[in-house]
C-alpha cells in the first residue's frame, strides 16, 4: 500500500529528500521520484466525475513491494481540495511530508530553471521576464504555502503531517532525516550512517543571485501570503 507522500516544495530540496530515503532498505518508490498520477489532466477537478476506479486502483496497485512505499511528487503541495479528498477517501492513514522554502528564494530558484527551460542564460532575461514569471498562476501557487496547507488539513489530520524547512538541510541535514524517519516510523540509523552522503548537493546547476531590481517585486508579492503562514501556522523563515 501506499505509505507516504511528499508534497514539495517545488525547488525545496525534495530531490535530496527522494536521495536519501531511497538508502533505507525498508523503504521504496515504486513510481520513482514523481508519479504525477494525482496531478494528471485525467484526474483535474473537472473531470473527477469521471474517475475511473480501474486507474486508482492500478495506481494503489503499484504500492506492493511489501516495504513502506512512498511517493514524493513536488506538483502534489498545490492540488486542489476536490483531489486531495479523493486521496484521504483512499489513503486515510498516509503520512505526509512538506519542505518549505521562502518562497522570495523558491520563486527565484523556479524562475532560473524556467530560464533554463527556455534556452537563455539569466543575463538574457530582462527584469519583465521574471516579473511575469513569478506572477504567474503556477509560481505563485507554489509559494503560497498557507493556502496549500489549508487544502490538506482541511481532510488530513494534522499529526499526519510533518513540516520541514528547506534550510535546515544544508544546516542540520542528520537532524532532519531523524525527523522523517519518526515520522514515518523506520530506523533512523540506516539513513545517517554515511555522514558525507547527507550534504550531497541539493540542486545540479549554478547559482546566480538575486537581482536587487526583483527583490522589491517579490517581497511586494509574498507579503500577504508571508503573513498568513505566519499568523496561521506559525512559519516564518530567516
Amino acid at each position: 500500500m501506499l505509505n507516504f507522500l511528499g508534497l514539495g516544495a517545488q525547488k525545496a530540496g525534495t530531490t535530496w529528500l527522494y536521495a536519501q530515503l531511497c538508502r533505507h532498505p525498508d523503504i521504496a518508490f515504486p513510481l520513482g521520484k514523481e508519479g504525477h498520477f494525482w496531478n494528471s489532466g485525467q484526474y483535474h477537478p473537472s473531470n473527477m466525475a469521471r474517475l475511473k476506479e480501474k486507474s486508482i486502483a492500478d495506481y494503489a496497485g503499484k504500492f506492493n513491494s511489501g516495504r513502506i512505499n512512498g511517493e514524493i511528487t513536488p506538483a502534489y503541495s498545490v492540488l486542489p481540495a476536490a483531489i486531495i479528498e479523493q486521496i484521504y477517501n483512499i489513503f486515510p492513514h498516509l503520512r505526509l511530508i512538506f519542505i518549505l522554502r521562502d518562497p522570495i528564494a523558491r520563486a527565484w530558484s523556479s524562475a532560473l530553471m524556467a530560464v533554463e527551460m527556455a534556452m537563455m542564460t539569466p543575463d538574457e532575461a530582462s527584469d519583465q521576464w521574471f516579473i511575469d514569471h513569478f506572477h504567474s498562476k503556477g509560481s505563485f501557487m507554489r509559494g503560497d504555502y498557507a493556502a496549500a496547507l489549508d487544502n490538506w488539513l482541511k481532510f488530513f489530520p494534522r499529526e499526519q503531517m510533518l513540516l520541514l524547512q528547506y534550510a535546515d538541510i544544508a544546516g542540520e541535514p542528520e537532524a532532519i532525516l531523524r525527523k522523517v524517519a519518526a515520522h514515518l516510523n523506520i530506523n533512523a540509523d540506516a539513513l545517517i550512517t554515511d555522514k558525507e552522503n547527507l550534504r550531497i548537493r541539493i540542486f545540479a546547476g549554478h547559482p546566480h543571485p538575486l537581482r536587487p531590481t526583483l527583490l522589491p517585486v517579490l517581497q511586494e508579492l509574498y507579503a500577504e501570503p508571508l503573513k498568513r503562514l505566519k499568523n496561521k501556522y506559525g512559519i516564518e523563515f530567516s
